[in-house]
């Protein structure tokens, strides 16, 4: 591992601790680097807060210590005012001669301007460090720049015969498949991601909370698909514990577009079958979650037919889960 490398890999790892803080920001983290070793780490907590080059310059206590540094950095550093000023502008007033940077902003403010901005003004840059690693970590954002739409996320528990519920009629209980640490994971994701999806069927007869519950952090917005906006504002996504959208008419592409419009970067869709095979069919998924259960259900309502690559899977209690990802999401 070459010595660009080892602090990146720092940098990648501080940035991760934004994960479901930041958005609509990317996670980033920054390292100082003088003469071999760390002087100063940070990176960006939430929304709104400092950029992760201004954590780290900001923890240097001698003030004149960065200019003899390198900084490292996971992210293009932004050069427009939004909620903070631009960091290039920090970077060259503490005459920091050198920048590594992992990959390129494709947000249409930055997108090179940064760099470009820095080498003007006569830094070092060097990019493309542990640039695949780096645009994997922010894949909701570069998806929502790039592709103009949320990063996408399918999630069902199916039995090990490949149902993911019986079949019954409202008022009855769904089948119960995946176990209770499973159930702590998949609210856990809920606070990472800015939206969870359901459809009308599963509205209706599960009559979900699609909060955070048995995990602490904050509630995704619920997305419900009324087609013809006939749900009942009795049932527990109206209840006003987080914030909901319904969806009418239209399918997967035009609701894509009206949580782009909103500015919704990421979202797990959570069943019933069709509506997670409707994402499917139309090619616009990211990554699917499935944990399969060691029993069986012998009949009731197949789980989605999915092709992508399957990237590992790990037992979570008794429960095996998958994560598959779509070769075609970069």
């Amino acid at each position: 591992m070459s010595p660009h490398e080892k602090y990146m890999r720092r940098c990648l790892e501080l940035a991760k601790n934004g994960l479901g803080r930041v958005a609509p920001n990317p996670m980033v983290g920054a390292v100082l680097v003088r003469e071999g070793s760390i002087v100063a780490e940070g990176y960006h907590r939430a929304h709104g807060l400092p950029h992760a080059e201004v954590e780290a310059i900001g923890r240097v206590g001698d003030k004149g210590l960065p200019a003899g540094c390198t900084l490292y950095v996971s992210l293009e550093p932004c050069c427009h005012f939004g909620k903070t000023p631009p960091c290039t502008d920090l970077i060259i007033a503490s005459k920091i001669p050198r920048v590594v940077v992992a990959t390129p902003d494709t947000f249409g403010q930055v997108n090179g301007a940064g760099i470009l901005r820095l080498r003007s003004a006569g830094v070092d840059v060097t990019v493309g460090v542990l640039e695949r690693e780096a645009r994997e970590l922010n894949r909701r954002f570069f998806t929502f720049h790039e592709k103009a739409r949320p990063y996408v996320i399918l999630k069902w528990a199916q039995s090990a015969d490949g149902f993911i519920d019986a079949r019954r009629a409202a008022g009855a209980p769904p089948a119960a498949i995946s176990g209770e640490q499973a159930h702590r994971l998949s609210h856990k994701w809920r606070t990472e991601e800015q939206a969870i999806m359901v459809g009308t069927r599963t509205a209706t007869l599960d009559n979900p909370a699609l909060t955070a519950r048995r995990w602490h952090g904050s509630n995704p917005l619920r997305v419900v698909v009324d087609r013809h906006g006939a749900l009942p504002r009795s049932l527990r996504l109206f209840n006003g514990e987080a914030p909901t959208v319904a969806l009418t008419g239209g399918d997967p592409r035009g609701w894509m577009q009206a949580l782009r419009e909103r500015g919704v970067q990421s979202l797990i869709v959570e069943g019933g079958a069709a509506l997670l095979q409707a994402f499917i069919d139309a090619a616009l998924w990211d990554e699917a979650r499935i944990f399969t259960a060691p029993k069986s259900l012998g009949q009731g309502v197949p789980a989605p037919r999915l092709a992508g690559a399957v990237q590992h899977s790990i037992l979570v209690g008794e429960d095996s889960l998958q994560i598959v990802s779509n070769e075609k999401k970069f």
